[in-house]
């Protein structure tokens, strides 16, 4: 059987690691046994903030929200109670972008609601 150099295969790998580790600082961009961690670790973060991002984004409609709907003398949980008892179904989102993005829009808007 002929022998297999298993070189190629191996600095590929590691190549490729240290590729995921650009940018990071030290020793741990240049060293494949610290690079491995970091990398490791650094996909532990992405993952738990991709999830906690979109808790901070609404946290955000929230207090803009908020922030927008002190102007016309509600709270935002007495306008939400106000959605929802009309059977309006706009999300957070839209609401708060509408409240920054077209204010004049957001005030006819909330005519209707104030009804």
């Amino acid at each position: 059987m002929t022998r297999v150099k298993r070189g190629v295969a191996a600095s590929k790998r590691r190549k490729n690691l240290l590729k995921l580790a650009k940018g990071f600082r030290w020793r741990r961009k240049s060293n494949f046994r610290a690079a491995k961690e970091a990398v490791l670790k650094a996909g532990k973060y992405a993952y738990r903030d991709r999830r906690a991002k979109k808790r901070t984004m609404r946290n955000l409609w929230i207090l803009r929200l908020n922030n927008a709907v002190r102007n016309f003398d509600l709270s935002y949980s007495k306008f939400i109670k106000i959605l929802k008892d009309k059977k309006i179904e706009l999300d957070r989102k839209v609401l708060s972008q509408m409240a920054k993005d077209d204010p004049k829009v957001f005030e006819k808007f909330m005519e209707e609601v104030k009804k």
